[in-house]
């Protein structure tokens, strides 16, 4: 952690996000997915509370991260396939029901901006601002993928609100990462939060960040020298032989 950064009484008050707790309609664990991932259960049983400024949740594909993400994002009142809270576009509903078990403690006077950024269905979103009067800032179609999405940090990432992210890191170059590490930062430091899933250890390493390690244990908090994906890349960038060479005979 770093402590030299640390968000002030006044942003701690005003966070967009205090707490996420289940609602009295909520199933019991275990019924069927989504209630059988360990991470979702834990929050349909207790709750989990949110930082100020930025908070990572790290795991493996199917530990439920993005879900829980997802889950947040809607019961804020965010669009599903991504965008802000007036971006109401959908292609086909694939998301899952866990928004609808979901009750938000909000931060008094917090600001209601939001805006859900998911890798996967950003090129819809586009489609959706380009047809809509006033929509597009930026012909975001005819850019990279990469370049698209830091076009987007530029133009909405741009008030203290709620942000969600769903694995960011899958359309940025390493460089890219880095310059998505001084916005997720400067957020914090205006009063915003963020909520990020992400499988990138160079993002994770943000100082100040709160980590979350989700898994079949459930949500844990985690220090980033001890998450699995940060050892798994330092013994791979190491020794990339000793993993290959099991794979490739």
């Amino acid at each position: 952690m770093d402590a030299f950064w640390e968000p002030s009484s006044r942003r701690r008050r005003q966070q967009p996000v205090v707490a996420v707790r289940p609602n009295d309609d909520a199933p019991t664990p275990g019924a069927g997915w989504p209630t059988d991932i360990p991470a979702v259960a834990q929050v349909l049983r207790e709750g989990i509370d949110l930082d100020p400024g930025v908070t990572f949740l790290v795991g493996e594909n199917g530990s439920g991260k993005s879900t829980l993400v997802e889950g947040i994002a809607i019961a804020y009142g965010l669009s599903p396939e991504g965008g802000s809270r007036q971006a109401m576009h959908t292609t086909r509903a694939t998301e899952s029901p866990l928004s609808d078990w979901l009750q938000l403690q909000r931060g008094v006077g917090a600001n209601r901006w939001g805006f859900f950024l998911r890798a996967e269905t950003m090129h819809s979103f586009y489609t959706y601002l380009e047809e809509n009067p006033g929509g597009a800032d930026a012909a975001f179609h005819e850019m990279s993928h990469g370049e698209s999405f830091l076009a987007i940090l530029e133009s909405r990432f741009d008030e203290p609100g709620f942000y969600c992210l769903d694995e960011p890191e899958a359309a940025l170059s390493f460089n890219s990462t880095l310059a998505l590490i001084a916005v997720l930062r400067r957020i914090a430091d205006e009063g915003g939060q963020v909520l990020c899933a992400t499988h990138s250890p160079v993002l994770a390493a943000l100082p100040g960040a709160k980590i979350l390690e989700v898994g079949e244990w459930g949500v844990r908090p985690a220090e980033w020298n001890d998450l699995e994906i940060v050892n798994h890349w330092r013994s791979f960038l190491e020794h990339p032989t000793r993993y290959l060479r099991h794979l490739l005979d």
